[in-house]
């Protein structure tokens, strides 16, 4: 084991990328070698976001310039597409942790059908692995490329997969409502999205067909043995960070609210970042803003084979630079929690 990794981090502007850094400088054994992006070149990190430390970091530099020699990790939090080119490029001895789509679906055909784009690194598929940290701590060490979940499939995926593994609710009819703040949509979020008076209303957007759809029905038919199709609808709403997923469920072999509760309680018990509020407690993002914490609520609904399952997670953290480096933290067995507590 190392005692320090030399990091670069590409798309070190974008809302993920800025969250990352901060996350990076606290942690003990990180020294951040290159910051790269596409544009502000030569400007400092520092111009993008006040909170972040003004210690001595390198300017902001193009990825071709970075040299790999010394390179353990790089992180790209970059649009999809652009890891695909960048794994074809990067030395072997450098670990890829991307924050993007660009490996997360098994299948190179499903990605292009859902994303709409060619898939530049197909033969490197089998080299990555889907990586959300609590289901994949035996895993990350073995691979090349460590492929971080969407935010929304992170919310939902932590209290859903114990779940459906064990077999103890229905996989028929499985509905999930997503809320999410408009920075999972990005810094350019007035270009993707022409909703009327976006800053002061809720928005559902990508009904019956938002991509995130793909992981979360791949990861639950992997765990399930069978194939799973679930009901996802995500809203915008009027805050900056932080995702509120309400998942409908029917119990099924005697199982009920109470015992589902028992049980992930039971399950989790030994997972520091995942934290279970107590039986029938609304929650809300406020209980883990600014924190690697995915919270879980379990509800009764008035049937009694039905229930109401809430996860609370913030986007950028859990949901993205947290989780990725919480997997580098697994990878290069560190402590999972440095530079996230």
């Amino acid at each position: 084991m190392k005692d320090s990794l030399n990091i670069v981090v590409a798309g070190a502007t974008g809302y993920i990328g800025l969250q990352l850094v901060k996350i990076l400088l606290n942690h003990p054994k990180i020294k951040i070698l290159s910051l790269c992006a596409s544009k502000s070149i030569g400007k400092s990190i520092h111009q993008f976001d006040n909170d972040i430390i003004k210690k001595k970091l390198p300017k902001i530099s193009k990825i071709e310039k970075v040299n790999w020699k010394n390179v353990d990790v790089l992180f790209t939090a970059l649009p999809n597409g652009h890891a695909q080119k960048i794994i074809n490029i990067l030395p072997k001895s450098v670990k890829l942790i991307d924050l993007s789509a660009d490996f997360r679906l098994s299948d190179y055909k499903t990605f292009e059908k859902w994303y709409g784009i060619n898939h530049k690194a197909k033969k490197l598929i089998k080299d990555s692995v889907y990586a959300i940290s609590e289901f994949s701590r035996n895993k990350v060490q073995k691979y090349r490329i460590i492929s971080c979940p969407g935010c929304y499939p992170t919310s939902v995926q932590i209290p859903l997969i114990p779940l459906v593994k064990k077999k103890i609710v229905s996989t028929k009819n499985i509905i999930i409502d997503s809320k999410s703040g408009y920075s999972g949509a990005g810094k350019n979020i007035k270009k993707k999205f022409k909703f009327k008076n976006l800053f002061s209303s809720v928005s559902a957007y990508g009904v019956g067909s938002h991509r995130h759809m793909a992981e979360i029905d791949q990861e639950l038919s992997n765990v399930a043995g069978k194939n799973i199709n679930v009901s996802f609808t995500p809203h915008l709403i009027p805050m900056f960070r932080g995702i509120l997923s309400t998942i409908y469920l029917e119990a099924i072999n005697k199982y009920n609210a109470k015992s589902i509760y028992n049980f992930l309680k039971s399950y989790y018990k030994n997972n520091f970042f995942v934290k279970i509020a107590k039986y029938n407690q609304p929650i809300g993002t406020g209980d883990v803003m600014n924190t690697n914490f995915c919270k879980i609520s379990v509800c009764e609904n008035r049937k009694k084979n039905r229930i109401i399952i809430i996860s609370a997670i913030d986007n950028l953290i859990k949901g993205g630079s947290g989780q990725a480096v919480q997997n580098m933290n697994i990878a290069f067995k560190m402590n999972e929690t440095l530079g996230l507590k």
